[in-house]
């Protein structure tokens, strides 16, 4: 799953306003979608990560798929939303599987179900549980059509912590297999935080404050029976016990000082280059997170521990699930949902589960 920036930082697509206000200048400025050539060959424009798709992917996707050429371009939510404006979006892109409904809801993406019934690799019933999230019954998430597929994901409340910080502080490793709860943590962070005057030379706890705190405190409710939505989820309410004790946690977390928060941010947004710069003892990030372990020069003295609980329910949701989607007006679904295909049960799929990004199917 890339590197940090390459999930996307867990980035809110542009409202709806804003797509109105950039109609009209998406004609000069949105570089155009995939088309035909007189030739018959066919380019796919595909604007996902820096890393998702490799050269040599590319390159052995061309080979297999003679006729057809890709046209990377970065993904950058701005371009998107313009492009998608202008009726001119590209083939393939990038996103969110939680929080797709704002795409579906409004019609720019594709049903992928008619290419799935067809479709000798990528077949429903393979599919995990967190590919839910892109369904859409036309009032409802996760439920009905499936408007994309993940392509990585994992349970993103999981802990990751540096042994050599702990046997520094004479903290005792957390265990591989028992979920610490929330509070002890944060008891554990105060011990790991090393400061010298008024800086932090050595966060105790990372929890990724930068990418939006709604889904571990959602996590957080449900660990305590609970839930933030009513059941057609018209209606959230953050006054029962369970929200007030998720809250009440994080403005501890954030009065402790054992970590970044909106008050006192990492200038990159992301507790990674803390973590492998050794500043950070323990890091909230899911599986996907273990890729960046992954190069003989990364950081060796990292563990992995279960997510942390608050409550007697062990929950432990993926809060993301990045996947591929093709946008509604794109000019070329055939022979995107043939790299679609390629993408998430070929080359590229054994690669990223390889190197210890979230698999999408079981």
């Amino acid at each position: 799953m890339p590197t940090p920036a390459a999930t996307l930082k867990r980035r809110t697509f542009v409202a709806g306003s804003f797509i109105a206000a950039t109609a009209l200048l998406a004609g000069c400025t949105a570089g155009g979608g995939g088309a035909s050539s007189p030739s018959g060959e066919t380019t796919l424009t595909v604007m996902v990560g820096a890393k998702d798709l490799s050269a040599e992917q590319v390159a052995e996707f061309e080979k297999n798929n003679p006729g057809i050429k890709i046209n990377q371009v970065l993904f950058d939510a701005t371009r998107l939303n313009t492009m998608l404006a202008s009726g001119n979006p590209p083939d393939i892109t990038v996103g969110a599987a939680v929080g797709s409904a704002n795409f579906n809801a409004r019609g720019l993406a594709t049903d992928l179900t008619p290419y799935l019934k067809k479709s000798d690799v990528l077949k429903e019933d393979d599919l995990q549980p967190v590919n839910n999230s892109f369904r859409w019954n036309g009032t409802k998430s996760g439920e009905g059509p499936l408007y994309g597929v993940v392509k990585d994901w994992s349970q993103d409340s999981t802990l990751w912590y540096n042994t050599a910080l702990f046997d520094k502080a004479g903290v005792p490793y957390l265990s591989d297999t028992e979920a610490t709860s929330y509070d002890n943590l944060l008891e554990i962070a105060k011990k790991l935080t090393v400061t010298e005057g008024t800086t932090t030379r050595t966060f105790g706890l990372g929890v990724e404050w930068d990418w939006s705190l709604s889904q571990p405190m959602s996590a957080m409710v449900m660990q305590q029976g609970g839930q933030l939505y009513n059941e057609d989820l018209t209606k959230i309410d953050f006054t029962s016990a369970a929200a007030k004790r998720a809250f009440q946690w994080y403005v501890d977390f954030g009065k402790s000082g054992v970590g970044p928060t909106s008050l006192n941010p990492l200038p990159d947004g992301s507790d990674y280059s803390t973590f492998a710069a050794q500043r950070m003892a323990i890091s909230q990030d899911g599986y996907w997170y273990g890729g960046n372990f992954a190069a003989p020069d990364a950081l060796k003295t990292v563990r992995m521990a279960p997510s942390p609980v608050m409550g007697d329910t062990r929950v432990a949701p993926t809060f993301s699930g990045q996947g591929w989607w093709i946008p509604e007006k794109a000019k070329n679904k055939d022979a995107a949902f043939k790299l679609m295909e390629y993408y998430m049960a070929g080359t590229p799929a054994k690669e990223r589960a390889a190197s210890g990004w979230g698999p999408f199917r079981g």
